[in-house]
């Protein structure tokens, strides 16, 4: 397939610039451009043949991606909530398995090490995960046990020095091409336990899962742990409970809330495009009432998202953002983007399902999106009990 060239102007009707800082503006620059220039060309063809582009790695890496907000000692950007949003935003404008191995790295790999474990850990691991000398994964969800995690049955068991580690994971971004697994299981108590994992350990597997139809340029696989040894300096000191993972997965959904609009943007800024140049009845369909209808929907409903985002930024900066507020942020993104990928779809009519535009491949890719870290329902019921005070999951 031939490669595409990338011309995405992205659309500011309420001038949301004039809130961002000059540093704020020169990383989206930095991060658009390595999109235009270094994803956009090459995306279609990983994402037709299910392939990830091992390179974005280091690229990630080199271009500050990890771990933004970690602090600079450890290797991370020393950057604001706003910045990381912004790179996110840019990152998924061009596919939202590229924004994926980021968010992973940086909010579930990187986040836990840095809050939850012991100086050792974060001088041994943090600066290679930043670097993109090593990438990460995060073991979470199991095959029975996805929107409810209290209940998942990988364990470990004291042996002295270390314990023994056993169950399994799966749906994890980027764990075949992993070096070091952020891993939840529960201890002899029942207690949740955060694990770091390396590639190596004995009885520890990372089968990739084969078959998808969104997130083709994306690797995900599985963790599978049979009678692992992992010693006890891998674990975290500084937390247990489900509060562990649950606050990584805070940090993700705020990088997803940005990530999503800028898939939106992308379908938006294409189809807008496509409007003026595509012609049927002797004029650009962009003149006709229904597609304008769409266009100014679309512009809308972003520009909406754009504005909740950066004020849930702001909070975030302040250490004031709740994790109910980032969850209507994170639903709220994914709906606007999924329902304007569609949109663009059907305005692209034949072209918008084949690879020479990038909607279809959005597309499929927010289907992925709009059900992990916590799906569209448990979202909802997220924000319903936090209105109510009343507990709807059970």
């Amino acid at each position: 397939m031939a490669a595409r060239t990338d011309n995405f102007v992205s659309p500011d009707y309420f001038n949301v610039d004039e809130l961002l800082t000059e540093e704020h503006k020169h990383i989206r620059e930095a991060v658009r451009n390595y999109v235009k220039k270094e994803i956009s060309p090459i995306i279609e063809d990983y994402a037709q043949k299910a392939e990830f582009p091992q390179q974005i790695v280091k690229q990630l890496g080199d271009l500050g991606c990890f771990g933004p907000t970690i602090p600079a000692e450890y290797g991370g950007g020393g950057l604001d909530y706003i910045s990381y949003g912004l790179m996110m935003q840019e990152l998924e404008r061009g596919d939202s398995g590229v924004r994926s191995t980021a968010s992973v790295q940086g909010s579930l790999v990187m986040f836990p090490i840095y809050a939850y474990g012991s100086e050792d850990q974060r001088k041994k691991y943090l600066p290679k995960l930043a670097s993109g000398e090593w990438l990460g994964c995060f073991g979470l969800t199991e095959p029975n046990h996805g929107s409810d995690p209290s209940n998942m049955l990988s364990n470990f068991k004291d042996a002295g020095d270390h314990v023994i580690l056993n169950g399994s994971k799966m749906w994890i971004s980027n764990a075949p091409y992993s070096q070091v697994a952020v891993v939840w299981a529960k201890d002899e108590k029942g207690e949740i336990r955060g694990l770091i994992l390396e590639r190596g350990m004995k009885g520890f597997s990372t089968p990739t899962t084969h078959g998808k139809w969104s997130l083709r340029a994306s690797a995900t696989g599985e963790l599978v742990f049979d009678n692992v040894k992992v010693p006890k300096e891998n674990i975290f000191p500084n937390v247990k409970g489900l509060k562990g993972p649950l606050g990584c997965l805070t940090k993700a959904r705020y990088g997803i809330a940005w990530g999503t609009i800028g898939a939106a943007m992308d379908c938006y800024d294409t189809a807008l495009k496509y409007s003026l140049e595509r012609e049927q009845f002797g004029k650009p369909i962009g003149s006709f009432q229904l597609q304008q209808k769409k266009l100014a929907e679309m512009i809308t409903e972003i520009t909406k998202a754009q504005l909740l985002n950066w004020r849930l930024g702001a909070l975030m900066n302040e250490g004031k953002a709740t994790p109910q507020q980032v969850s209507m942020a994170k639903r709220n993104a994914c709906e606007v983007a999924t329902n304007i990928c569609r949109d663009a779809r059907q305005m692209l009519g034949g072209m918008g399902i084949t690879g020479e535009y990038p909607v279809m491949r959005h597309m499929m890719n927010l289907e992925s999106v709009i059900t992990y870290e916590g799906t569209h329902d448990i979202h909802l019921l997220i924000t319903g009990m936090d209105v109510t005070g009343m507990n709807a999951f059970k």
